[in-house]
């Protein structure tokens, strides 16, 4: 088996990866449901490449995602730091014997769990006294998404997974709040001590028990402090994992940046990000910026309506291009003769990563897009089906150019045809390939994974689909009634497209970072020159990430003026 381990570090990240694993979870409840869809019990899809086995002291067997998570202390909301499986029985002694003075006691009021995961309790309460699946659940579900659409504040006010002990870990003993570890020598000092072995830890705990890990995939919330620690954490990472690649999503909400700010902020913001993007790229084979608003007009407007002020509803795209993509690398092997007609395409991270860094090519840099839902096979959409819909979700990158070296990896899942069955995994690349042969350029190389399971969509997503998504994804020529949203309750799986690209229109993206280093830390008389220093770089180490900065854009474009020397 070819293992993978998650990490999510920061808030953004950690909301990313509740929704994806709910999507796991969902997959999980439906292969073993017998009144499920049975696309979903012959998934072709290996849930024990993200997920690990195990048991409670008191027996009884576990089965919880192969993750790390990391946040700042109080993000967990509701959830205990050991989980919910795993009881912590270990009890601290209050008493203190040294101390004959007076004591006084301050307590806060625990939160209150919301009603989703009030529900949550409720189902496992019946369980355990009934013995049985069915429950009467006295919430119902309408009042449970309308309480999640109105009062999402942590990651897990819509988590329904089980967590390993070792898989939260919360930043405490810091001399800061959350709104001060905004910047990036925050978050290396965040990275030391006790709190950088506990985290090293915890990675190792999952790695040891793999037989034979294939990746980590590795999600940083990149603002403010968590960078600096990712960045740390992958140097370890690098060193001690040497031959385990990690890709890495560098993920900023799409709002972080949208208020005015002083110059002083904008020259720490930009330097923040020049800095941050430079040395994660370092540590990790492949690295994906995702982090743009959601239009609600444009290609994709008439499907998906997000708020992209609620992290809630953008991260819920996010994990579901994520999940998508990240699907091939759990089909089950297929041999050299093998033909599966429901799923095609079996790859793993390493074979993604060469695929794209190409011949000669080592750009680090890959666009991520999504489609989401992605047309039926029927008439003229057959040859449409990855053309209308395509939302790029990284940011800075300039979709006018034409690049005939570009370099693609896509993941196709759920699509159904005209009669309204799953079209075979031949039907979907078949579409795509005569999508190419028709287009007026095509990339250099192009490698599609088709799978015929949709993406299942929980309970606790948001209600983000257009009253044009039918309830398999469907995409409707006319409005439903009466529906201006629809989300779990009327929209019950989609079909899904994500896809990565190596493509010189990331050039902007680039450019704009190194230019922002060389003006504000390594131009004669640069104004963020002390800032940086603050942050525990030195001239020499500036120096360096402008260099590989260059490098990056000189071979994803050995014609741009970055490939000059940088003095």
């Amino acid at each position: 088996m070819r293992e993978i381990v998650t990490i999510q570090v920061g808030g953004f990240a950690n909301f990313i990866g509740s929704h994806y694993w709910n999507f796991q979870d969902e997959l999980l409840g439906l292969s073993g449901d017998p009144l499920s869809d049975p696309v979903f019990k012959d998934q072709h899809v290996n849930m024990d490449v993200l997920y690990r086995s195990g048991e409670t002291q008191q027996g009884i067997l576990t089965y919880t995602p192969r993750v790390v998570s990391v946040g700042f202390q109080g993000s967990l909301g509701t959830m205990s730091s050991h989980g919910t499986l795993y009881r912590n029985n270990s009890s601290a002694s209050t008493s203190v014997s040294t101390w004959n003075g007076n004591v006084s006691t301050r307590m806060t009021e625990p939160l209150k769990k919301n009603l989703f995961l009030q529900s949550l309790d409720e189902e496992e309460r019946e369980k355990t006294v009934l013995g049985a699946d069915d429950s009467n659940n006295e919430i119902g579900d309408k009042e449970i998404i309308d309480s999640l659409e109105n009062n999402v504040e942590y990651w897990t006010d819509f988590s329904k997974v089980h967590y390993h002990p070792q898989s939260l870990y919360e930043i405490n003993g810091l001399w800061v709040n959350a709104q001060e570890f905004d910047n990036y020598g925050t978050g290396r000092e965040a990275y030391s001590g006790d709190r950088e072995e506990d985290i090293n830890e915890r990675l190792r705990f999952f790695i040891e028990e793999c037989d034979h890990i294939q990746g980590m995939q590795f999600l940083v919330d990149d603002l403010g402090g968590f960078s600096g620690l990712s960045a740390d954490f992958l140097e370890h990472i690098a060193d001690e994992y040497t031959n385990t690649p990690v890709l890495l999503y560098r993920v900023k909400h799409n709002n972080s940046y949208s208020q005015s700010l002083s110059l002083k902020k904008v020259i720490s913001r930009d330097l923040h990000d020049s800095v941050s993007f430079a040395r994660l790229s370092q540590y990790c084979k492949l690295i994906v910026p995702l982090g743009v608003p959601i239009p609600n007009a444009g290609k994709a407007s008439p499907f998906i309506q997000v708020n992209n002020e609620k992290p809630y509803h953008s991260s819920a795209v996010y994990a579901a291009a994520l999940h998508a993509i990240s699907l091939p690398f759990r089909f089950e092997e297929q041999g050299p003769s093998a033909n599966s007609p429901r799923f095609s395409g079996t790859v793993d991270i390493n074979a993604v990563v060469l695929m794209l860094a190409g011949q000669g090519r080592q750009n680090m840099l890959a666009v991520m897009d999504a489609a989401m839902p992605v047309a039926s096979l029927n008439g003229k959409l057959e040859k449409q089906i990855l053309l209308d819909n395509w939302q790029c979700l990284t940011p800075q990158i300039n979709e006018d150019t034409e690049d005939m070296l570009a370099l693609e990896h896509t993941s196709i899942q759920g699509v159904r045809n005209s009669g309204g069955g799953y079209a075979l995994a031949s039907q979907v690349e078949q579409a795509v390939n005569s999508y190419y042969q028709n287009a007026s350029t095509r990339p250099m190389f192009s490698h599609v994974s088709v799978t015929q399971c949709p993406l299942p969509i929980p309970l606790p997503f948001p209600s983000i689909f257009s009253n044009r998504v039918g309830q398999y994804g469907e995409l409707l020529d006319s409005p439903i009634p009466g529906s201006l949203s629809r989300g779990s309750l009327e929209v019950h799986s989609i079909p899904m497209a994500a896809r990565l690209r190596s493509t010189t229109a990331a050039l902007p993206f680039l450019e704009s970072r190194l230019s922002n280093l060389r003006k504000y830390g390594l131009d004669r008389g640069a104004l963020g020159g002390e800032l940086v220093r603050s942050w525990g770089i030195g001239r020499d180490e500036l120096e360096d990430m402008g260099e590989s900065l260059t490098n990056m854009i000189g071979t994803l474009n050995p014609h741009s003026y970055a490939s000059s020397d940088s003095d």
